[in-house]
């Protein structure tokens, strides 16, 4: 009977042992030892680079002259027309322009009514405007305002997350940690010193590995996300251990099943 006791004991010795996860490894920006320190409200400054477009892209192109904005006013969009698209490509992961914008090809264009194709691949977003601007100069005499905007920040989110998926966020600019906590934050035996981001540039694909412990993240050229960008998150060996996500689960689930066990050799004895 003592064997047995030790027998059933012995899982849950294990369980807690391997079930267990120390904050150091789910504390998000601390300083690592060996590391300069940041100190809180110690100014970081950084330069953002500015996102070239690629194939695949698709750019709103929005074109006014002074004809129509007299007629129309400045906006000849109806705001209710662009929150309904935002909130479609919100709930399915997709450009809000894919119907209504320009597509850069293969051979890096777009094709404009008119005027035909315009290079802009490789181009920011101001550079494409110049471009596509000077090419209808040709065709039209009178003052001109260009807009070319990208569809939000396209990015999708894999592995140990809360709420994985493809996300589309309506804006200029996001950081890493603005798009975790968008897929609803990294669940707790995800790996978040070896994050994989996998970023798309104009000669191809680069993976990178990122530590979001180590409060250095923030000075890193991976801090802001970049459309198309992929996060990938790995599991812990914990995951092997156990089927919860904490030790608490793990317990919990040790216990019954060690409780069922002693109750069917009691009742075979």
């Amino acid at each position: 009977m003592r064997n047995l006791k030790i027998g059933l004991l012995y899982p849950l010795i294990c369980c807690m042992a391997f079930g267990c996860i120390s904050n150091e490894k789910i504390i998000y920006l601390q300083n690592m030892k060996g590391a300069l320190p940041i100190d809180e409200g110690e100014l970081i400054t950084y330069e953002v680079p500015e996102y070239k477009l690629q194939y695949n892209d698709i750019i709103d192109v929005n074109i006014q002259t002074v004809d129509d904005m007299i007629q129309s006013g400045f906006n000849n969009k109806s705001a209710a027309g662009v929150n309904q698209m935002g909130n479609m490509a919100s709930q399915s992961g997709g450009d809000i322009y894919y119907m209504t914008g320009y597509t850069v090809d293969q051979e890096g264009n777009i094709r404009l009514p008119i005027v035909g194709n315009v290079h802009v691949k490789d181009k920011s977003l101001e550079e494409a405007r110049i471009l596509i601007e000077q090419s209808l100069r040709v065709y039209v005499t009178s003052e001109l305002y260009v807009k070319v905007k990208l569809g939000g920040i396209r990015y999708a989110a894999l592995g140990e997350f809360r709420r994985p998926g493809k996300f589309v966020v309506l804006q200029d600019r996001m950081t890493i940690f603005e798009a975790i906590a968008n897929a609803g934050d990294l669940t707790p035996v995800a790996k978040r010193d070896e994050i994989l981001l996998i970023r798309q540039y104009p000669e191809g694909t680069r993976l990178h590995r990122i530590n979001l412990i180590d409060r250095q993240v923030v000075e890193s050229p991976f801090y802001f996300i970049q459309p198309n960008d992929q996060l990938y998150a790995e599991p812990m060996k914990v995951r092997e251990v156990g089927a919860g996500e904490n030790a608490a689960q793990s317990l919990a689930l040790i216990i019954s099943a060690v409780t069922a066990l002693a109750l069917i050799l009691n009742l075979i004895n």
